[in-house]
């Protein structure tokens, strides 16, 4: 198949261009959102140029050190983007989340790169590129589920009260929003799984016949990949959740929301 064409900066800004699209319908609609756009915008391109820049950097200077700090400042954002939006939670669900986050997604990640892609884990073409879509999509499980965790609880407060004047248990009463949060979490994964192929090529699989791979190879490749999400996503979520909801009692059987 033929290499890659290049584009140069010129080819590359066109672009921008199309955020004026954006800009006019926001304007149009009355959405006042265009500072949020250009900011977005720009710290997107500074974020993926120095990614681009670092990473050219590793593929050129392989070594363990490199790709196992680029997995902990990965980790490290992907926790500290979940808390940011969970400050109320206690302590232990903090931490729930924390290793939820990390050991499910390095679990994952560590079968895909040394089982099905069959490379050394160390390895920064195949681990880190990897990393990005199963710890990232994981990030973005573990956000949504608990949105839908503590918004139940929120909600349901009078009724907790109630159930637990009743006699019912903690656990009785929490697990049914874990199992509701869960499959929250995992909805919007599954759904981009039935569209794959007939609705959409996903990005992953654009990417490799871009660049000269063939589509079956790159097929197997999707495949492959949306499994490991799918199963990120759900591990993190389940363990944040199942470890997380159980910080929320003590042992009389009191619930602390």
């Amino acid at each position: 198949m033929d290499n890659i064409i290049k584009i140069n900066i010129f080819q590359f800004s066109l672009i921008y261009l199309l955020l004026i699209i954006i800009l006019l319908i926001m304007k149009h609609t009355k959405i006042n959102q265009t500072r949020l756009l250009l900011v977005a915008s720009l710290r997107m391109t500074v974020q993926l140029i120095l990614a681009g820049l670092i990473l050219t950097y590793i593929f050129k200077n392989p070594h363990p050190v490199f790709v196992i700090i680029y997995l902990l400042a990965m980790i490290s954002f992907s926790v500290h983007r979940v808390l940011s939006k969970n400050k109320d939670i206690n302590k232990k669900f903090k931490l729930s989340i924390t290793l939820s986050l990390a050991f499910s997604g390095l679990f994952v990640l560590g079968y895909f790169v040394m089982a099905v892609v069959g490379e050394s884990f160390f390895n920064p073409q195949y681990t880190i590129p990897l990393a990005g879509m199963i710890i990232g999509n994981s990030m973005t499980g573990v956000t949504l589920g608990m949105k839908t965790f503590t918004e139940n609880l929120k909600n349901q407060r009078n009724k907790i009260e109630a159930l637990l004047n009743l006699g019912v248990t903690p656990r009785k009463i929490l697990l049914p929003m874990v199992n509701n949060a869960l499959e929250t979490a995992l909805l919007p994964t599954m759904n981009n799984m039935l569209g794959m192929g007939i609705i959409s090529l996903p990005g992953m699989m654009t990417g490799q016949i871009l660049s000269g791979t063939a589509p079956t190879t790159a097929i197997m490749y999707q495949i492959a990949i949306m499994i490991a999400i799918c199963t990120a996503v759900c591990l993190t979520v389940f363990c944040s959740l199942t470890l997380g909801y159980k910080t929320l009692y003590n042992n009389r059987n009191q619930i602390e929301i």
